[in-house]
C-alpha cells in the first residue's frame, strides 16, 4: 500500500466520521426513541401473554379419544358406591370424578380454584382465568393417561404418603409408602462432624426404584403408593394388593445387630396382570451423597462407587471429577462408598448389566453437605411367575474391615463377595500386610485398650522390634563404610579423572570385597522396609477406628489436626498447619542429619545435602492434609529409630569393626561373580585405551 492510498483511506475515514457526529440524535431524540421501544415491548409481551393463554386452551382441550375414555376409567378403576352399584366414583388427590346414569361430574382443585369437570367437557371455561383452566384441563388429560397407562396399578397412584420405622440397636430405617422404598437411614453408633447421627440418604436426596416394562406398560414404584404391613418387630412388607387377588410387594427385614437389610420383590398371581413375556426388571438407584468427616477433601478423594463383577474383580469409578459407566457383564453388587461408610446393594442372583454415573458436587450450591451425586441403573431377571421375584441384600454400615470380612462368609455362603475391597488398603503386597498383619494387631490391641494413641505406640513399637534385625545390619553397613572412608579416599585421590573411572571402581571393590563390606547391604534392609511403610500409610487414612477418638491435641485421629490456622490458602499446604505433621517434619529434617553424618561423607554428591534436607519439607505439604494418626506413627517411627541409632553408637565399637574388617581383609575370598566381570570389564577399556594410543603415535 503506498503512501497516496494510505492517506485517501484515512481521509475518508473522517469524512465518515464527521457525518455521523454531524447527524447524532438529540437527548430529546433519544428519550423518544426510549419510550417508543418500551411501549412497543410492553404491548408485545402482552400480546404474547395473551397469544400464549389462547393457545394453551386449544393446546390443552381434551380430545374425542380422551373424552371417550373417561368413563370406561371411571367404572374400571373407581370405587362403587355401597348403596348405588350403579354410581362410581375416582379420586385422583386434585381430580375427583363421578359416574351416575352415564353421566359425568365432579371437580378439579386447582391452587385455591375449583373447576367443574363438566365445564372442562364442554369448554365452558370463559370464566376461570387462563392458566387456571389450562391447569384444569391438564390435570384431567392426566388422570386418563396415568389410568391408562398403568392399567390395574393405577388405583395405587393416588393415596396418603406416610413413614414408618425398621431399626435396631445400630441403625434406623425410615419407610415410606409412597414407593414403598426407604427413604431414610440413619446410623446410630456414628457422628457427624455437625454431631449429628451419620445418615447415609434422607428422601429429599436419594432414590430408589423397581421399573417393570411391558409392551405399553412402564410401571415406577415411585409413583406408586403401597399399604404397610408389619409383619414383626423386624420385617415390613410393604404391599399392592389388586381386586383380582394378585398382590405386589416389597418386603424389608432388618436382624438385629445388623447392618444389613434385606429387600425381597415378592408377589403372587401377578401373571395375570405382567405379561410372561416381561422377562427383566430395572433397578434405579440414586443418591446425593452425604458429607460426614471435618476433612472434607480427603473425604472427596475417597468417595466413588464401586461394583464387582460377578466371580471378578472390584472395579470402581474415578474419585476425582465426573465419569459414567456402562457395564455390559454380569455385576454382584454396586455400591455408593466415601471414606468411612457404604450403601452397597448385593444381588442375590446378579444384576445383568448396569449404567453407572458420578458427578461431582463440589462446585455446586449442595457442595458444602454434599460431595458427589451417583446414580445406578441396572437390570435383573424377573418373572411374573416367580412368588420372589427378587432378592437383595443392602448395606447400609462403616468401612470396618472385619465386620466386611465376616458379612462375605454369611451373605452368600461360597461365593467371594469381596467387600473388604471397599476398605483401601494397597495393591497386594501392601494389601497383604495389611490385612495378615496390622489390622489383626490393631483389632486385638483395640479389644482391651480403649486409648487409640497408646494403640498406635504400641504398634510402632510392635512393627520395629520386628524390623530391629534389619535396622541393626543397615547401622553395622554404615559403620563398616565410615571405618573404610579414608582408604576409599586415598583410592580416589590415587586414580583421578573420568579415564580412571574403571580402575577405581575396580579398586573400591577390591577394598570392600577383602573388608568384608558392601556399599549396598545397608540399602537392602531399608528397602525391605518400605513396603510395610507404605502399607501404613494406606492402612490410616482407611482405618475407621481411628474416626472421632482424640489423642493429646488431636480431635480426630482420622483427620488433620489443623490447629493452627493460616488465614490463608498456601498452594498445596491448604489453609492450616496439622501439628502432628509439623512434628513429624521438625523429627525427620533431625533424622536426616544423624543419618548423614553415619554415611561417608567421601562419596557425598554435590547437592546431595539440600535434596536430603528438602524431602521432609516436601513431606509437610503431602501429609498436612492426612490424617493426623499417620503423621503421628510416622514421627514415633522415625523418633524410635533416632533413638536405635544412638544406642547403636554406644554399644557399636568402631576399633572392633577395623579389626574384624582387618582379620576378613587376610582370608582368602573368592572373587564373586559381579567382581570377575568388573574385571574383565577393566581389562576390556584398558585394551582399547592402549589401542586408542597406538593409532595416535602412528599419526
Amino acid at each position: 500500500m503506498d503512501k497516496n492510498t494510505l492517506l485517501g483511506l484515512l481521509l475518508m475515514g473522517g469524512v465518515i466520521l464527521g457525518f455521523m457526529w454531524l447527524n447524532q440524535p438529540s437527548a430529546e431524540e433519544l428519550e423518544r426513541r426510549r419510550q417508543e421501544a418500551t411501549e412497543q415491548l410492553a404491548a408485545q409481551q402482552q400480546a404474547n401473554e395473551q397469544a400464549e393463554q389462547q393457545n394453551v386452551l386449544i393446546v390443552d382441550s381434551l380430545t374425542p379419544t380422551e373424552e371417550a375414555l373417561i368413563t370406561p376409567t371411571i367404572k374400571q378403576y373407581g370405587e362403587a358406591d355401597a348403596q348405588n352399584p350403579e354410581v362410581y366414583t375416582l379420586s385422583n388427590g386434585t381430580v375427583e370424578l363421578r359416574l351416575e346414569g352415564g353421566a359425568v361430574s365432579g371437580k378439579i382443585a386447582v391452587n385455591d380454584t375449583t373447576v367443574a369437570v363438566a365445564q372442562v367437557l364442554s369448554g365452558d371455561l370463559a370464566s376461570y382465568e387462563p392458566r387456571v383452566a389450562s391447569m384444569a384441563v391438564k390435570a384431567l388429560k392426566d388422570v386418563v393417561s396415568q389410568y391408562g397407562r398403568y392399567q390395574e396399578f393405577a388405583r395405587f397412584l393416588t393415596g396418603a404418603a406416610s413413614d414408618l420405622t425398621l431399626e435396631n440397636d445400630l441403625i434406623a430405617l425410615n419407610l415410606n409408602t409412597k414407593g414403598g422404598k426407604i427413604a431414610r437411614a440413619e446410623l446410630k453408633q456414628y457422628l457427624s462432624y455437625d454431631s449429628a447421627n451419620v445418615v447415609l440418604f434422607d428422601d429429599a436426596h436419594s432414590d430408589f426404584n423397581f421399573t417393570l416394562t411391558t409392551i405399553n406398560q412402564r410401571l415406577e414404584t415411585r409413583d406408586l403408593y403401597f399399604k404397610p404391613i408389619v409383619e414383626s418387630d423386624s420385617s415390613v412388607l410393604m404391599s399392592l394388593d389388586f381386586a383380582s387377588g394378585a398382590s405386589f410387594g416389597i418386603r424389608y427385614t432388618l436382624p438385629a445387630d445388623s447392618y444389613v437389610v434385606k429387600i425381597d420383590v415378592v408377589q403372587n398371581g401377578m401373571q395375570n396382570i405382567i405379561p410372561t413375556s416381561t422377562s427383566t426388571i430395572d433397578v434405579h438407584w440414586y443418591q446425593q451423597m452425604s458429607r460426614h468427616e471435618e476433612g472434607k477433601t480427603f473425604e472427596e478423594r475417597n468417595s466413588a462407587i464401586y461394583y464387582k463383577y460377578a466371580g471378578d474383580d472390584v472395579e470402581d469409578l474415578s474419585a476425582q471429577g465426573d465419569e459414567s459407566e456402562d457395564v455390559n457383564s454380569q455385576i454382584k453388587w454396586i455400591a455408593f462408598k466415601n471414606q468411612f461408610f457404604s450403601s452397597v446393594l448385593i444381588a442375590k442372583e446378579n444384576f445383568t448389566g448396569a449404567k453407572l454415573d458420578s458427578r461431582d458436587l463440589k462446585d455446586t450450591a449442595v457442595g458444602d453437605k454434599y460431595l458427589k451425586s451417583l446414580t445406578a441403573d441396572a437390570t435383573i431377571d424377573y418373572s411374573s411367575a416367580a412368588p420372589v421375584a427378587a432378592s437383595f441384600d443392602m448395606y447400609l454400615g462403616p468401612n470396618l474391615y472385619p465386620l466386611l470380612s465376616d458379612l462375605e462368609e454369611e451373605l452368600i455362603p461360597g461365593e467371594d463377595l469381596e467387600l473388604t475391597r471397599l476398605v483401601p488398603l494397597g495393591w497386594a503386597l501392601f494389601r497383604w500386610i495389611n490385612t495378615l498383619i496390622i489390622i489383626p494387631v490393631f483389632t486385638f490391641l483395640g479389644g482391651f485398650i480403649s486409648n487409640y494413641g497408646i494403640i498406635i505406640l504400641i504398634l510402632t513399637l510392635l512393627i520395629k522390634l520386628i524390623l530391629f534385625p534389619l535396622t541393626y545390619k543397615s547401622y553395622m553397613s554404615q559403620a563398616k563404610m565410615r571405618v573404610l572412608s579414608p582408604e576409599i579416599k586415598e583410592i580416589n585421590d590415587k586414580y583421578p579423572g573420568q579415564e580412571n573411572a574403571m580402575t577405581r571402581q575396580q579398586k573400591t571393590m577390591e577394598l570392600y570385597s577383602k573388608a568384608g563390606a558392601s556399599p549396598f547391604s545397608g540399602c537392602l534392609p531399608m528397602l525391605l522396609q518400605m513396603p510395610i511403610l507404605i502399607a501404613m500409610f494406606t492402612f490410616f487414612p482407611s482405618c475407621i477406628e481411628l474416626r472421632g477418638e482424640s489423642f493429646l491435641w488431636a480431635k480426630d485421629l482420622s483427620a488433620p489436626d489443623a490447629i493452627i490456622p493460616l488465614g490463608f490458602d498456601v498452594p498445596l499446604l491448604g489453609t492450616h498447619l496439622s501439628i502432628f505433621c509439623l512434628v513429624m517434619t521438625v523429627t525427620n529434617i533431625i533424622y536426616t542429619r544423624i543419618n548423614m553424618q553415619n554415611q561417608m561423607q567421601a562419596n557425598t554428591m554435590p547437592g546431595m545435602k539440600l535434596m536430603m534436607y528438602l524431602m521432609p519439607v516436601m513431606f509437610l505439604f503431602f501429609f498436612n492434609d492426612y490424617a493426623s494418626g499417620l503423621s503421628y506413627y510416622y514421627f514415633l517411627s522415625l523418633l524410635i529409630t533416632i533413638i536405635q541409632t544412638y544406642v547403636f553408637r554406644l554399644v557399636v565399637d568402631e576399633e572392633k569393626v577395623r579389626a574384624q574388617m582387618k582379620e576378613n581383609a587376610k582370608k582368602p575370598r573368592k572373587k564373586s561373580g559381579f567382581m570377575a566381570r568388573l574385571e574383565e570389564a577393566q581389562r576390556q577399556q584398558q585394551a582399547m585405551l592402549r589401542e586408542q594410543q597406538k593409532r595416535k603415535g602412528k599419526k
